[in-house]
């Protein structure tokens, strides 16, 4: 069995090709050198050379093998991101060794042994610690992957006992800690990964019975934490009800539809009256409930709906292993998905505490939940006699992690565009099939188009409930969530379109702008399938995307005309004086539109996304109640400025809770909107008049917003420039519209490289 195995986890690009036999490899070439920052752009190339000295082709490949980290955040999505397109091209196993596992057998292999530690660097004055016991038969990890402070490292370490030599790039920084008597230094040429050592992990992992199974979509990186966003929430839960801020807003509607977050001391009493209504036998008390708050190997969420509490779940991470408490739901609400997204969180929050099995009881007599549990992938291990209160013996169930759950199940949205099936659908199209991929913010979407741009299939997988509960997007937690779904969604568009890889022209991707970390998922997946396939990369700008969006209401559409976009953190006026050939007017100095209106709804505590909420508020509001900036309305030039306005809100809410006086949210949504909508229609009106457009077109997630649209096409219909505006579910971000400016890339024969990197701020192209 041919083995491709990488890891870009640390500074060093670690690479090997090597033949598996059983449960010995033999190495047939590799590649090791330092690669900082730089792994997406030298990865695929290197690659290829290292299969070039091994004599064999990509497509001769059985199975992909990928370092899963510890490490670097960036760097481990880098690398497991186009393993998963690699094997995804190939229809090969991808598998996932440690990094830490892979070093251990680099000193292995120059003849170490006796017990040893690994200290990799984990950045913000941590380190990733691990003990391994080195013999003559091989590598044995003596504790599961953490992170912690050096100094506590060396003192635990300690106190054991027992002399250790250490390795490991962290040393570099932290040696001074592990000043004991205890500890000795080793060869600084071992403290990284190499290609050998990866595939000796493999095989290690093959002999012992830990071989994953090889499905791309379910192997992820290791968390030794949780992102930073919601370590600050859980610190912040621990207040009590008294404590918590004043936002002006105590009405349920402000919550609206369901809404799951991580429980909180002021969620108990819900909670559990909830539980004694839906399963009384099993109940907790308020009391035991509130002992759980703040608890560090703890996971509790709650289910809101309309404001109401309809389900919780809860668990507890020990020794590795996830042991989930309660799953609890409203009867009325049941056979709604509500468990699964329960369950799907705690696990989540379970394996970024290092879990990587879960284990649950469940009355032998519950047929429906142990049908659930089967589904999710757990077994059934064995029966505990009598366990519950009411004398019922308990089934004790068992599986790995992560859960079977696809993103449809999670509650990832899907939207399918395409009511065909997958025959039909290709029946009447023709070439180029393009397949697009955009991956630029808080939703993984993939979609495929024919040769005259008809949608054969669309998919969107969104993250909006994971971000809701931080008033935005995470950028930590959006590249985690493409990195779980960049497979099922991509494979899912590729199954209702019907198509095969063979049948595809070429792959396209979001370049930028965007979130570098969630951007570099889509890159490096996109490349990963090319490099594996032969197929040609295109590459796209997100904004260009968002203009040709407007091609699929009026596929006769043709420069030169005027373009609002209103996207993510970008607004701005551009003269399309061709396809491909773009003019910035004018852009915004700071804020956005967009992040205007969540951090107006985030200061209100409506939720996120903001526009959405702002605009149903705003439909029952008084749009002249309150008198909010028009910011640079009179400026002179195009350019937009959203801070002043947001400040503006922001001192009124303040301004209302110091006198204690409610919050009219109705009035202040609909004056926030129209201080909006005033400067944007206002701008863009000149910006017609100055280049003599009578055609706009408008673009972006603000651009679905029912004032926007409604007194655009009013102002500018009154002066005989016609609007056209994109169907709302294409506004916010889709791949139909990459997929898009992607086929007339394809048609120039402008392409990208297997080097190309993300890039946060990408400009639009220009002739000129």
């Amino acid at each position: 069995m041919r083995v491709l195995a990488f890891d870009t986890a640390s500074t060093q690009l670690a690479l090997a090709a090597g033949t598996v036999d059983g449960c010995s490899v033999t190495l047939d070439a590799s590649f090791d050198a330092e690669a900082p920052r730089k792994a997406n752009q030298v990865l695929l190339e290197r690659a290829g050379k290292v299969l070039e000295d091994a004599g064999y082709g990509v497509s001769e490949l059985d199975a992909i093998v990928v370092g899963r980290g510890p490490g670097s955040f960036t760097g481990v999505r880098i690398g497991v991101a186009t393993a998963k397109g690699l094997a995804c091209g190939l229809g090969v196993p991808l598998h996932g060794v440690s990094t830490l596992d892979a070093v251990a057998w680099r000193v292995w292999r120059a003849g170490v042994r006796g017990e040893i530690g690994i200290v990799a660097d984990a950045m913000r004055k941590e380190v990733y610690p691990v003990r391994f016991a080195l013999t003559d038969a091989g590598v044995e990890r003596l504790e599961v992957d953490t992170v912690a402070k050096p100094a506590d490292t060396a003192r635990a370490w300690a106190e054991a006992g027992r002399p250790l030599t250490l390795y490991g790039d962290g040393l570099k920084k932290h040696a001074a800690c592990f000043d004991d008597a205890l500890f000795t230094l080793g060869d600084e040429a071992l403290w990284l990964p190499d290609g050998e050592g990866l595939l000796q992990a493999y095989v290690a992992d093959i002999a012992a019975g830990r071989q994953d199974s090889g499905n791309p979509a379910e192997l992820l990186p290791v968390y030794t934490r949780l992102s930073d966003a919601e370590e600050n929430e859980r610190k912040r839960l621990k207040l009590s009800a008294e404590e918590l801020p004043k936002s002006g807003v105590a009405e349920q509607r402000a919550v609206g539809g369901l809404f799951l977050h991580p429980m909180s001391i002021n969620d108990v009493d819900a909670v559990a009256k909830l539980q004694q209504r839906a399963l009384p036998l099993d109940a907790w008390t308020s009391g035991k409930l509130a002992d759980e708050i703040g608890r560090d190997d703890r996971s509790w969420w709650v289910a809101r709906k309309d404001g109401d509490v309809i389900g919780c779940a809860g668990g507890q991470v020990v020794d590795g292993e996830l042991c989930i408490f309660i799953i609890c739901v409203d009867p009325a609400e049941r056979a709604q998905g509500v468990g699964t997204r329960l369950i799907e969180r705690v696990a989540t929050d379970g394996r970024a505490l290092g879990a990587e099995t879960v284990t649950l009881e469940v009355r032998t007599d519950n047929a429906t939940a142990i049908a659930f549990y089967h589904g999710l992938g757990l077994e059934d291990v064995g029966v505990r006699p009598r366990y519950y209160k009411g004398k019922d013996d308990a089934l004790i169930m068992r599986g790995m992690l992560p859960l079977h759950i696809s993103s449809r199940e999670s509650g990832g949205s899907m939207r399918i565009s395409s009511p065909d099936s997958p025959a039909s659908a290709v029946a009447g199209a023709h070439a180029p099939f393009i397949l697009a991929i955009e991956s630029s913010c808080d939703e993984t979407a993939a979609s495929v188009i024919d040769g005259d741009r008809t949608v054969l299939s669309d998919t969107i997988a969104s993250q909006i409930d994971f971000h809701s509960r931080f008033g935005g997007v995470v950028p930590e937690i959006a590249s985690r969530k493409h990195t779980e779904a960049i497979v099922p969604t991509v494979m899912y568009t590729m199954e209702q379109a019907g198509l095969t890889w063979s049948d595809l022209s070429a792959v396209a991707v979001t370049l930028g702008p965007g979130l570098v970390g969630a951007l570099v998922v889509g890159v490096a997946f996109a490349k990963g399938l090319c490099f594996a396939t032969g197929l040609p990369l295109v590459c796209v700008n997100h904004l260009e995307g968002h203009l040709y969006a407007n091609r699929y209401v009026d596929p006769t559409l043709e420069p030169p005309f005027v373009a609002l976009l209103v996207s993510g953190g970008h607004t701005m006026l551009v003269h399309v004086k061709a396809w491909g050939d773009y003019e910035v007017m004018g852009s915004t100095l700071d804020d956005a539109v967009g992040e205007a209106f969540d951090k107006v709804a985030k200061a209100l505590g409506l939720g996120y996304p903001g526009g959405p909420i702002i605009s149903r508020y705003a439909k029952d509001g008084d749009p002249k109640a309150i008198k909010f900036p028009r910011a640079m309305l009179h400026s002179g030039d195009l350019k937009f400025s959203l801070s002043g306005l947001k400040t503006a809100v922001v001192t009124y809410i303040h301004n209302q809770n110091q006198k204690d006086a409610p919050v009219d949210i109705p009035d202040l949504a609909a004056s926030f909107q129209a201080a909006v909508v005033d400067v944007l229609v206002a701008k863009t009106l000149t910006a017609c008049k100055e280049t003599g457009s009578k055609v706009l077109c408008i673009g972006g997630g603000v651009a679905a917003n029912p004032a926007l649209r409604e007194q655009l096409s009013r102002e500018l219909g009154k002066r005989g420039i016609r609007v056209i505006m994109p169907e709302l579910s294409d506004c916010t971000d889709n791949a139909s519209m990459i997929a898009s400016a992607a086929l007339d890339l394809y048609h120039e024969g402008i392409f990208g490289s297997l080097s190309d990197d993300p890039q946060a701020h990408l400009p639009l192209r220009t002739r000129g």
